[in-house]
This record gives C-alpha cells, sequence and structure tokens, in this order.
C-alpha cells in the first residue's frame, strides 16, 4: 500500500475542509455563525454611515436654511406684486363697468349731449353735500346744468373753473326740486337736508301714495328736465287736519359710490324767481 506523503496529504485535508464548508453553507447549517460573524460589521457600517449623514446636514442645512429664506422672500414680493395687479385689475374694470353704463345711459337719451367727468373730491363739510369734478368751462361746462348717471339724478353744476366744477347734489339742504310722482302725476317738492336725507313736501293730503313710488323730475322750475329718474318712496308722514302731507325718499344714486358723472350740456337752465310773485308785507 501506497503511503502519501506530508506534503500531499496537506493539501487534500485543506480542500476536503472547505468542500464540508461549502457543503454545510448550501446546506445552510452556517447561517447563524454567517450572521454572527457579518453583524458586528453591519453595526459599525450603519454606525458610520449614521454618523456621516448628520455631519452632512449639519454642514448642508445652513446654506438650504439661507436658500429657502431667499426662495421665499422672492415668492412673497411677487405675491405682493401680484396682489397688487389684481387691485389695479379690479379697480380698472370697475371703473371701466361705471363709463359703460354712462355710455349706455346716453346712447338711451340721445336727445341730450353730455360732459363725462371724474370725481375728484368732495366737500368735507358735514353741512353741504359737494362733490368735484375734472371738467370746467373750457369744456362746455356752465352754472345750473343738471348732472345726472345710469341712476338717475345727481344735482347741477354750481360753480366752474377752467378745469373742474362743483356739483351741488339733491341731497344738500339748499337743493329743492320741483318733481312729480310717476304713479299719479302728483307734483311735490323735493327738498335736501342737512342729514343728507330727501323729504317729498307739498303732497295734497288725497294723494294716494305707497312705499316704491318713484320720483322723476317734473321739468317745472326751469333747473331739471323733465322725467329723469331721482328716488323712491320709503315711507309716508301722513297728519291729519293739515293741507299737505310728505314722504321720505331713497334717492335712485348711491352718492357714498358716486365715481363718474354725466353733465348736461345742451340743456340751459332758466331762472324763474325774478318772475315769482311775492307777497307784499
Amino acid at each position: 500500500m501506497k503511503i502519501l506523503s506530508p506534503g500531499k496529504v496537506r493539501p487534500l485535508i485543506v480542500a476536503l475542509v472547505l468542500a464540508g464548508i461549502v457543503i454545510m453553507a448550501l446546506a445552510g447549517y452556517l447561517a447563524p455563525l454567517l450572521r454572527m460573524a457579518i453583524n458586528p460589521v453591519v453595526d459599525v457600517q450603519s454606525w458610520i454611515s449614521t454618523r456621516y449623514m448628520a455631519l452632512y446636514d449639519f454642514i448642508t442645512v445652513p446654506r438650504d436654511i439661507a436658500s429657502l429664506r431667499q426662495q421665499n422672500a422672492v415668492l412673497t414680493n411677487a405675491n405682493s406684486q401680484l396682489q397688487t395687479q389684481i387691485i389695479q385689475l379690479q379697480q380698472q374694470l370697475k371703473e371701466a363697468e361705471v363709463l359703460y353704463a354712462l355710455l349706455d345711459f346716453a346712447r338711451s337719451r340721445p336727445e341730450n349731449e353730455y360732459v363725462a367727468s371724474a370725481v375728484i373730491g368732495r366737500d368735507p363739510s358735514p353741512f353741504m353735500s359737494y362733490v368735484i369734478i375734472d371738467h370746467g368751462s373750457d369744456d362746455g361746462l356752465r352754472h345750473g346744468m343738471p348732472v345726472v348717471t345710469q341712476q338717475g339724478l345727481v344735482g347741477r353744476v354750481d360753480a366752474v373753473t377752467s378745469s373742474a366744477a362743483r356739483l351741488q347734489l339733491i341731497t344738500d339742504p339748499g337743493s329743492s326740486i320741483n318733481v312729480r310722482l310717476q304713479s299719479t302725476q302728483t307734483e311735490a317738492l323735493l327738498q335736501g337736508s342737512i342729514t343728507g336725507d330727501l323729504t317729498l313736501e307739498m303732497i295734497p293730503q288725497e294723494t294716494k301714495l305707497k312705499a316704491g313710488d318713484l320720483v322723476l323730475t317734473s321739468g317745472l322750475g326751469g333747473g331739471y328736465p323733465s322725467d329723469v329718474l331721482v328716488g323712491q318712496v320709503v315711507s309716508i308722514q301722513h297728519r291729519e287736519g293739515e293741507l299737505f302731507q310728505s314722504a321720505s325718499i331713497q334717492p335712485a344714486v348711491d352718492f357714498s359710490s358716486l365715481r363718474a358723472v354725466l353733465v348736461i350740456t345742451n340743456f340751459k337752465p332758466v331762472d324763474i324767481e325774478p318772475l315769482t310773485p311775492t307777497l307784499s308785507p
């Protein structure tokens, strides 16, 4: 029998051991040992990775925060600009709607000639009702010319310069207008007041009126053209034993939001006061 030399036996033993290890690994017998060997390495690698990411975040986050702050400032500024543009566009839209309404009204009354004007000021006095417009004598405006909007009667031109005019509103305490009730054709007198309220006076007691009745200019007195809407009856004050009754009137024009008006330039007001007889003392 041939005996192998030690130099040949050692490689054979190593080969057999390796083959046995491979067979045991394939069979799953070495899995617990492999986990025990690998877990410490994985734990060390995870610890190193965690510390590296923490260090990376520590270095890069301040830069990111500064970048985010800069981006936020840019977006905030852009948003403010957009908000301003939206407000401007909304205002322009409102002004355009007002001008279109005035244009439609002017077209519906072709017998009149108009000068469209913007309201540029208001009288601060609590006892008078005036507004200032941006057209004057250079544009053909004269004292006494009636002023309207698409809603109804505004008032009249009270004072004029070359480039501006002051309007007396119908709510002014010095305003007195001859009007009529549309429902009954009854004539009456519309009077302004210090409080800005409108009162319909000199209504005969036998006149049947109700809330909602429309009030129009009568054309009498020479100050205003006829058939311009003034307002509507809100409430009635009827007192027994008196010759006349009165009524509170809601103006057709919203004076708090008055932005533009039409001045009727081809109407020539007539002052009939010198022709009105007065009682002798």
